[in-house]
This record gives structure tokens, sequence and C-alpha cells, in this order.
């Protein structure tokens, strides 16, 4: 059996994403919301909040987390997890940078 080699796709350039902000693509049948910090780090997470599947690409984007705009869910943008008393994660995604552009694999980290 062989192990096959991540594939990494062109997502735009990272200014393609406002700063803490987001933009939401499609890839497949995958919804992905590709998130942009204060720092320039960029993040991505499947776009559905694990408590009620509220659009993450429309939250608040504050550190290294972002708020669901339905029920201010707090889920962290590293992990994929809810924070503070909440329970739950949503699929996170590798991102690597090159240059200026956002490459994304489809293979899940969490």
């Amino acid at each position: 059996m062989t192990e096959s080699k991540p594939q990494w796709f062109d997502a735009g350039t990272i200014d393609d994403i406002p700063l803490r902000g987001s933009r939401r693509l499609k890839h497949n049948d995958q919804k992905i919301a590709l998130f942009r910090t204060t720092e320039n780090k960029v993040y991505a997470l499947r776009d559905s909040c694990p408590h009620d599947a509220g659009p993450l690409s429309e939250g608040m984007v504050h550190g290294s987390c972002v708020t669901c705009p339905l029920h201010n869910w707090v889920i962290s943008l590293e992990t994929g997890e809810a924070q503070g008393a909440d329970s739950g994660a949503t699929p996170v995604y590798p991102v690597k940078i090159q240059g200026q552009q956002v490459l994304l694999n489809m293979a899940r980290t969490h």
C-alpha cells in the first residue's frame, strides 16, 4: 500500500482574505472558510459551527478565534474546538503560504 502525497490547491492570495475577516470557498462538496488574523496568520475550517451549523465565515475574528454569528459560540481557528463551557469541534484543514499564495489541503487535521 502506497501512501499518497498531500494534495495542495491554490485558494487565492492572502490579500483575498480581509484582515480579521474571512473568505468562503467551495471545494468539491466542502464549504470552507479561510480566516486571516491581525498577525496575518491564515487558518481554514469547515464553514459550519459545531453547535448549530452556523456559517463561521460570517463571524467575528478575534485573536486566534472566531465567534459564530448565530449563538456566539467561540471556535479556535487553530484546533476547531469550541472554547469555554461549550463543547464540540469543526474540522480544520492545513494551510501554507508561499509568497502571497494561500495553499489549502483538504486532508483534515482535527
